[in-house]
């Protein structure tokens, strides 16, 4: 059930986050291989992209390649999220005294990825490919001129078999090994330390948040390069065997993107992806803590040093939730594994 509800937790945090993905892919795909100053910029920044995309596209647009966004949200984070909870709730991740281990975390969260990641790699190719395409006017990168997910499916795997399918798959899991370990390690550990310390509640909804502002800076910074070079892989054109014209793996990827666009073309990911849902904290933890009663808001907390396991007795402590949290979604994820939490 737990990946159940993770998996459907993330369908509905999708529906509002597609269009940031939409505007990333494009914003990544912007310059390809071209030096800064010597290519249009069709996008500015965010919210230019966002005014572009809405007046020559159509505010139908921002939500290109939602169906097989939809369907990777639930097979990744019902996997990764489900997982992790149940590595966690087991007992796996903390040491003989009970205090988390941020290898043992660190490495679930990347294993959790790694399995959600490469099964829903085809889906996730076909979602780069949809979100890239666009009026020639505004268009970046490689155009695929797919109709829906199963007719691109169908296609690539008509062409191609199941090595076109997987195409890039290698290249994309560096992309969620780290972004997942560093996002479940850093949320962990952050938690625990502000509660050690005693620097907030320990059952407030305040050391969520600053867990989860934390963890997000980190998958930022850690991440979007890999992330960068992962949306460049799928997208790029394939010659007859299904090979990539542009780019020979990951490593020829980062090299080439690194040489030729410099450091900042290793981060044209916008933050706000990130950064927006992060914020959204603050509303969506405030109204869960007090949905939830007493148990969950209560300010009084057990003794410095006490196990980790023993100090958060309710269960949305070592459910998916927390971690669903601490991923780039928003409100509705949280709101939805935590109402079944507390009918279960």
């Amino acid at each position: 059930m737990d990946f159940l509800m993770s998996g459907l937790a993330a369908c509905g945090a999708c529906l509002f986050t597609n269009p940031l993905e939409v505007v990333k892919t494009r914003m990544q795909l912007q310059g390809e291989l071209q030096a800064p100053g010597t290519y249009q910029r069709h996008y500015r920044n965010v919210f230019h992209a966002f005014i572009t995309i809405g007046r020559v596209d159509g505010l139908a647009a921002l939500q290109k390649g939602l169906a097989p966004a939809l369907l990777y949200q639930f097979l990744m984070n019902g996997i990764r999220l489900g997982t992790y909870g149940l590595a966690e709730a087991g007992g796996y991740l903390h040491t003989a005294e009970g205090t988390l281990s941020p290898p043992r975390s660190a490495a679930a969260g990347a294993l959790a990825g790694v399995m959600g990641a490469y099964l829903g790699s085809p889906i996730y190719m076909v979602k780069t490919h949809l979100q890239a395409q666009a009026a020639s006017e505004i268009a970046v990168g490689h155009q695929y001129k797919h109709q829906g997910m199963f007719q691109a499916l169908s296609e690539i795997g008509q062409k191609h078999g199941l090595v076109g399918l997987w195409r890039g798959a290698l290249g994309g899991l560096p992309r969620v090994i780290i972004g997942s370990s560093t996002q479940l390690c850093t949320f962990s550990s952050t938690k625990d330390l502000i509660t050690q310390w005693e620097i907030l509640p320990p059952q407030s909804w305040k050391v969520a948040l600053a867990a989860a502002m934390v963890s997000g800076i980190a998958v930022v910074l850690a991440m979007t390069p890999f992330d960068v070079v992962s949306t460049r892989l799928y997208n790029q054109p394939t010659d007859s065997q299904g090979k990539g014209l542009m780019y020979r793996g990951m490593l020829d990827a980062l090299r080439q993107t690194a040489r030729t666009e410099g450091i900042f073309g290793m981060y044209k990911d916008p933050p706000g992806d990130s950064a927006m849902s992060h914020v959204s904290y603050l509303s969506s933890l405030r109204g869960l803590t007090e949905a939830a009663g007493p148990a969950h808001s209560s300010s009084s907390g057990p003794p410095i040093g006490q196990p980790r396991g023993r100090r958060l007795p309710h269960r949305a402590a070592s459910s998916p939730c927390t971690w669903a949290c601490c991923s780039r979604s928003s409100t509705i994820r949280l709101w939805s594994v935590t109402r079944w939490q507390k009918t279960s």
